[in-house]
C-alpha cells in the first residue's frame, strides 16, 4: 500500500476499518482462534511487538495445558499477513512481532484520522453535565480551586473525546453565612475599620471597598474572566439564592422529620452516613442549610436531561458522594445518574519552601497571580498530571523554566520541532509505506502512537486524566530518541520519515489538548 498528499495537514488516506489498529489486530485474531484476545506490549522488545496470555486465562476452562493452547494460538496468529513471526515462551504467553507492512498501515490510519485519532463513537452517547470549581463568589479564584477546573475540564475533553456530548456548569453559592461575611469585610474597609474575625482580608478586598455597590456580581465577572483565561469555558451557571426558590417543591418528595425543631432528613437510610438537616431550628435561624440546597440543584440537574451528572468536589466535602446519592434515591432518580469526583490539595513550592494560603488571611495565592508566573500550559499541565486521590506539590521554579527539564515545555519542544521539519520539507512527497526495513527506533515511535486509542478510552472511563501527561512525554521521549537516531529530510526514507513526524505531530497535539495545554508551531 502507498498514500500520498501533498499537505500539511494530518490525512493521508484510511487503510484500516478500526480507530484503533492494535484493537483491530485483536479483533482479528479473535475471529482466528474463535476466543477473546487482548494484545499488550511487552515492556521488553525481546519479547514480541505485542504478546497475549490468552492462553493462561483459557486453560482452566478449557482443561487444557496453556502451552497447548498457545501453541494453536500461536499457530493461528502466524497465518494473518500482519504477522512475521511468533513465539510461544513460559507456561503460556504468546509473542507476536508484526511486519513492518502492518506498522506502516497503523501509521496511515493515524494520519487518515488526524488529531481525531483515537475518538470513539459509543453506540449510545450520553449527554453528561460536568459541574466544576463553584467556588464562593468570596474572593478570586485561588490554586486550590484552579486544580478542580483543569481536572474537570479534562475529565470534560476525555469524555468528549469518548463521543460523548458534556455541558460544563459553574454553581454559584451566593447566598449563605460566607457571603454575608464577605460583603461585611467590604463594608468594614470602606468604612475604614477592619473585617471581622473571622471576614475576609487582602489586597483584593482593599480594591472592592474602593468602589460603590454590591461587591458580588464584580467579583464574579472576575472570576469568569480569570477562568477563561485558563481555558476553562462554560456552558451555563446557576446560583444557589436562585435555585432556593423552589425548595419547597421538593421538600415534600422528601424522607424527612422533625427533631429539636429542626427539619431532618433521613437520609442514612438511603445509603448516607447520617442524617442530615435540610431547616435550621428557630433557635438557629429557621433557614435552610447548604444540603437543602443540594437536593434543588441535583433535581434541577436530572430534570434537565442529562444522563449523568458529574460534580467535582475538594476533599473536604468527602461525604457529599453518599449523600447526593441518598438525595436521588429519595427523589426516585437512579444513583447511578450522580457521580461525584473528590480531588486533593495543592501546595506550591517555591525556593524549596511551602507557600501559605489561606484566603481569608489575604495570604492567598490567587489563580491569575499563579498563571503570571508560570503560564497557563504550565498552569493546566501541573494541576493534572497527578491522579486527584494524590496532593500535589507544584515546583513552581520548575514550572516557569523554559527548558527541556520542565516536562510541559519539553512535550511543546516535540510538537514545535515536528512542526519546524514539516515547514522545510513544503510539498514534499510523504508517504506511509516503508521503503526500507524499519529501524528499531521507528518501530517503537509507531508502537508508542497506536496505544493512544486505548490510553484515551481508558483515561476516559478512569477520570483520570493524569494518564494523558506521562503518555506524552513518554511520545516525546520516543521522538527525540528516533530523531537523534534518523535524519529526516533529505534522506533516502524521507517521505515516510515524514508521515511518521506527521502522525507523532497530531497525536502530540490531541494529548496536549485533552489537559488543555496548546501545541505550539514554534517555540
Amino acid at each position: 500500500m502507498r498514500s500520498s498528499r501533498r499537505s500539511r495537514n494530518c490525512s493521508l488516506r484510511r487503510p484500516l476499518p478500526a480507530a484503533d489498529p492494535v484493537a483491530a489486530l485483536a479483533a482479528e485474531l479473535s475471529e482466528a482462534t474463535g476466543d477473546p484476545i487482548e494484545l499488550d506490549r511487552p515492556s521488553d522488545p525481546t519479547h514480541g511487538d505485542y504478546a497475549t496470555n490468552a492462553a493462561l486465562q483459557l486453560a482452566a476452562a478449557r482443561r487444557r495445558p496453556p502451552r497447548e493452547l498457545a501453541e494453536e494460538l500461536a499457530a493461528a496468529a502466524s497465518a494473518l499477513p500482519a504477522v512475521e513471526r511468533t513465539e510461544v515462551a513460559g507456561p503460556g504467553f504468546v509473542n507476536l512481532w508484526l511486519t513492518d507492512a502492518w506498522l506502516g498501515d497503523a501509521l496511515a490510519a493515524i494520519i487518515e484520522r488526524g488529531r481525531d485519532f483515537g475518538a470513539a463513537e459509543p453506540e449510545h452517547p450520553q449527554r453528561i453535565q460536568v459541574e466544576m470549581v463553584s467556588a464562593n463568589p468570596t474572593g478570586p479564584i485561588t490554586v486550590a480551586s484552579a486544580r478542580n477546573g483543569a481536572y474537570g475540564d479534562s475529565v470534560a475533553r476525555l469524555l468528549e473525546f469518548a463521543g460523548h456530548r458534556l455541558e460544563r456548569e459553574y454553581y454559584y453559592n451566593d447566598a449563605g453565612t460566607q457571603m454575608e461575611k464577605f460583603k461585611a469585610s467590604v463594608e468594614a474597609r470602606r468604612r475604614e475599620e477592619e473585617p471581622p474575625e473571622d471576614g475576609y482580608r487582602g489586597a483584593y478586598v482593599e480594591e472592592l471597598a474602593a468602589s460603590p455597590g454590591d461587591p458580588v456580581p464584580r467579583m464574579l465577572e472576575q472570576i469568569e474572566h480569570t477562568l477563561d483565561r485558563f481555558r476553562v469555558h462554560f456552558d451555563s451557571w446557576s446560583k444557589q439564592s436562585e435555585l432556593a426558590t423552589h425548595l419547597d417543591e421538593f421538600l415534600p418528595r422528601l424522607d424527612t422529620y422533625e427533631e429539636d425543631g429542626a427539619l431532618w432528613a433521613r437520609s442514612s437510610e438511603y445509603g448516607d452516613d447520617d442524617d442530615r438537616v435540610l431547616i435550621r431550628s428557630a433557635a438557629q435561624g429557621g433557614g435552610p442549610t447548604y444540603r437543602a440546597a443540594d437536593v434543588v440543584y441535583l433535581a434541577d440537574k436530572l430534570e434537565r436531561g442529562f444522563d449523568r451528572a458529574i460534580y467535582v468536589l475538594g476533599a473536604d466535602h468527602h461525604g457529599t458522594r453518599n449523600w447526593y446519592a441518598a438525595v436521588a434515591r429519595m427523589l426516585g432518580y437512579d444513583p447511578e445518574r450522580v457521580e461525584v469526583l473528590i480531588y486533593q490539595l495543592v501546595h506550591l513550592i517555591s525556593g524549596g519552601e511551602q507557600r501559605r494560603m489561606s484566603k481569608r488571611r489575604g495570604d492567598v495565592v490567587f489563580l491569575d497571580d499563579f498563571i503570571d508566573e508560570v503560564g497557563v500550559d504550565a498552569a493546566r499541565w501541573y494541576l493534572v498530571n497527578r491522579g486527584p486521590d494524590q496532593t500535589i506539590e507544584i515546583d513552581v521554579d520548575l514550572a516557569a523554566e523554559r527548558s527541556q527539564k520542565n516536562p510541559v515545555y519539553y512535550v511543546q519542544y516535540a510538537h514545535a520541532r515536528i512542526a519546524g521539519i514539516l515547514r522545510n520539507a513544503g510539498a514534499a512527497e510523504v508517504s506511509a509505506s516503508p521503503a526500507a526495513p524499519l529501524a528499531p527506533e521507528e518501530r517503537d515511535l509507531i508502537k508508542r502512537l497506536t496505544e493512544f486509542p486505548a490510553l484515551a478510552a481508558e483515561a476516559a472511563e478512569r477520570r483520570g486524566p493524569q494518564a494523558i501527561p506521562v503518555y506524552a512525554i513518554r511520545v516525546a521521549d520516543d521522538f527525540h530518541r528516533f530523531y537523534t537516531e534518523h535524519r529526516v529530510l533529505d534522506s533516502e526514507e524521507q517521505a515516510f520519515r515524514l508521515a511518521l513526524v506527521r502522525g507523532t505531530q497530531c497525536v502530540i497535539a490531541r494529548a496536549l489538548d485533552l489537559v488543555g495545554v496548546e501545541a505550539p508551531e514554534r517555540m
